[in-house]
C-alpha cells in the first residue's frame, strides 16, 4: 500500500508536512531531500532567500532566517516568529451571528435541566474552598462523602488551590469570580463553600455576590466558627446530596451543550487532525444554535485575524482586538517577546513559531461566527462561539471554561497529558501513536482524518461526545484527574 510522504496543507504554501520520518535523499515528487525529517516537521518545497516569508496553512508563520533549498528541513534553525507588539486591526464587514439552517436530524443526548435553563453533563456535588488553608480538609471531607453516598450522584469532588489569602484588589476578585463561577456550572447540582474564617477571600463577600436563583443550591461553612469542622461539613454535604437525588436525566438536543475548546502538549499534527475536528464539530453545534468557547488568547497571536474577520457586531470586533492587544502588553510590560512560545515539546513535535501554533490552534473554533468576548471569570451568555480571556496555561485557561459555563471540554493533544478538569475532559489525540501508547489518557484518535473521510471521523466522534455527556466516563474521569487552577497577576502581602 503507498502511503503519502508528506502533506502540502494550502496550494500556496511553500512548506509540507512530513507525514512519516523520512530520511535523506528519499524523493518528494522532483525534490530530494537533504536531510532526515521527523514525522510532522516542515520540508521545505521550493528555494527561499533569507527573509523570505514561510507559508504553511496559506498563512505566513515567520520568516527564513538564512537561505533554504527545496528539500531541507524548515525548522528553528533557519526559520523565526516575525510577530511584534501591539497592531491597529482594521474592522471587517461583520458577519450573521443567525443558526445556519441544518438538514439532517441533529443527534440528541441524555442530560440533567436545572433551574436556570441550563442543562448540565454531570450531577455532582462539588466543595469549593475560598483559600488553600483548607483545601486539604475539602479533600478529607469529599472522600468521606464518596463512601457514604456511593451511587447516590454522578460524585461528589473537592477543587483545592492555594489562593483566597494574601491577595489584593483586582487579583482577589479574579479569584471570588472565578469561584463563584465555578459554583454556577450546572453541572453542580450543589456547592458547599468552605471557608476558614480569617482569609482575605472572606466567604460573606463571595456569598453577596450569589445570584438569587443559585442560592438554594449552595451552603457554606466557616470552620473556625465550629468545634468539629469535619461533622459540620458533613452535614452540609449530606443536604446537598439529597437535594440531587431527586434529578433525572432527560432527552436533550445537542444544542444544549456548551463546550470548551482546548489544546495543550500540541505537536504540528494538532493543526491538521484533532483541532480541524474540534472546528467541524463547533460549526455544526453553533449552526444548531449552542455554544463553543475558545481562549487561550496568547495562542491565537499571529492568527487573530481569521477570528476577527468573523466578529458579528464592531462591539465584538472591538472587545475582542483590544483582548488580544492587552495580552500582548501584559508580555512586552514585563519585558518579554508576545513570541515566548512555542513550548518544549510543542518544538519537538515540529512546531516552530507561535504563528505556527496558533494558525493550528485557532481551527478548534472551525468557521463559526464570533458572537461575544468575555471578560476571565465571567459567564459566557451568547450562543455560538465565544472568545474568553485567559492564558494558554493548560490548568488555567481550562478552569476559566468551566467557570465561564462549559459542560464538556475537548481537549486536543499531540504529546499528551493525564491533566483533567471538573467537567467531563474528552481527550483527543492528533497521532496514532500518542492513542495507541497512552490509552488510559486518550478518549478519541482523530489520526485518521489524514487518510480517511472526514465523514466517518466526525460520526464515530460525534456518537463518543453524546455518550459521555450522557453519562459514560472519559478517561480523565475513570482515573479521578480533577483539577483546577486560578489566574494570579497581583502581588502577594
Amino acid at each position: 500500500m503507498n502511503v503519502r510522504q508528506f502533506l502540502r496543507i494550502n496550494p500556496t504554501d511553500t512548506v509540507g508536512v512530513a507525514l512519516r520520518d523520512l530520511s535523506a535523499g528519499e524523493r518528494i515528487g522532483k525534490i530530494s531531500l537533504a536531510s532526515s525529517i521527523p514525522a510532522g516537521h516542515k520540508i521545505a518545497l521550493h528555494t527561499h532567500a533569507a527573509g523570505d516569508p514561510v507559508i504553511k496553512y496559506g498563512q505566513k508563520i515567520g520568516k527564513a532566517i538564512r537561505p533554504i533549498n527545496a528539500g531541507e528541513h524548515v525548522h528553528t534553525h533557519n526559520l523565526a516568529t516575525d510577530l511584534v507588539g501591539e497592531i491597529i486591526y482594521r474592522p471587517h464587514t461583520y458577519v450573521s451571528s443567525s443558526p445556519q439552517s441544518v438538514i439532517e436530524s441533529a443527534p440528541t443526548w441524555l442530560g440533567y435541566r436545572r433551574a436556570d435553563g441550563r442543562v448540565a453533563t454531570r450531577n455532582e456535588v462539588w466543595i469549593l474552598p475560598t483559600v488553600g488553608c483548607v483545601a486539604q480538609l475539602a479533600e478529607q471531607v469529599a472522600r468521606s462523602a464518596n463512601e457514604r453516598h456511593r451511587g447516590s450522584l454522578d460524585g461528589i469532588f473537592a477543587f483545592s488551590h492555594p489562593h483566597g489569602c494574601s491577595q489584593l484588589g483586582d487579583d482577589l476578585d479574579a479569584t471570588r469570580k472565578i469561584l463563584l463561577g465555578l459554583a454556577l456550572n450546572p453541572n453542580a447540582s450543589g456547592v458547599l463553600f468552605l471557608g476558614l474564617g480569617c482569609e482575605s477571600n472572606q466567604l460573606t463577600e463571595l456569598l453577596s455576590r450569589l445570584p438569587d436563583h443559585a442560592r438554594d443550591k449552595i451552603r457554606s461553612l466557616t470552620t473556625q466558627d465550629v468545634r468539629d469542622e469535619e461533622s459540620a461539613a458533613s452535614r452540609l454535604i449530606d443536604e446537598l446530596v439529597e437535594k440531587g437525588r431527586i434529578a433525572t436525566r432527560e432527552e436533550v438536543s445537542l444544542s444544549a451543550l456548551s463546550v470548551g475548546l482546548k489544546c495543550g502538549g500540541s505537536d504540528s499534527f494538532s493543526g491538521l487532525t484533532a483541532n480541524p475536528l474540534f472546528g467541524r464539530f463547533s460549526n455544526r453545534l453553533v449552526a444548531l444554535g449552542g455554544q463553543t468557547l475558545l481562549t487561550e488568547i496568547p495562542e491565537i497571536f499571529g492568527a487573530e485575524e481569521s477570528l476577527l474577520s468573523r466578529a458579528t457586531s464592531r462591539p465584538v470586533f472591538e472587545s475582542a482586538a483590544s483582548l488580544i492587544n492587552k495580552f500582548k502588553r501584559y508580555f512586552l510590560e514585563q519585558g518579554l517577546p508576545v513570541s515566548e512560545n512555542p513550548s518544549p515539546g510543542n518544538i519537538a513535535g515540529g512546531i516552530t513559531t507561535l504563528e505556527e501554533k496558533s494558525l493550528g490552534a485557532v481551527q478548534k473554533g472551525g468557521v463559526a461566527s464570533l458572537t461575544d468576548v468575555v471578560e476571565y471569570g465571567d459567564l459566557a451568555q451568547r450562543s455560538g462561539l465565544t472568545l474568553l480571556e485567559a492564558p494558554g496555561n493548560d490548568a488555567i485557561s481550562s478552569t476559566a471554561l468551566i467557570a465561564a459555563g462549559a459542560n464538556l471540554l475537548f481537549f486536543s493533544t499531540g504529546r499528551g497529558t493525564p491533566l483533567g478538569f471538573p467537567v467531563p475532559t474528552i481527550k483527543v489525540a492528533s497521532n496514532r501513536a500518542l492513542a495507541e501508547s497512552k490509552p488510559h489518557w486518550i478518549d478519541f484518535d482523530s489520526s485518521g482524518a489524514l487518510d480517511s473521510d472526514t465523514e466517518v471521523i466526525d460520526a464515530a466522534f460525534m456518537q463518543l461526545v453524546c455518550q459521555i455527556a450522557s453519562g459514560q466516563r472519559c478517561q480523565a474521569e475513570v482515573r479521578n484527574q480533577r483539577n483546577i487552577a486560578i489566574w494570579k497577576r497581583g502581588a502577594t502581602l
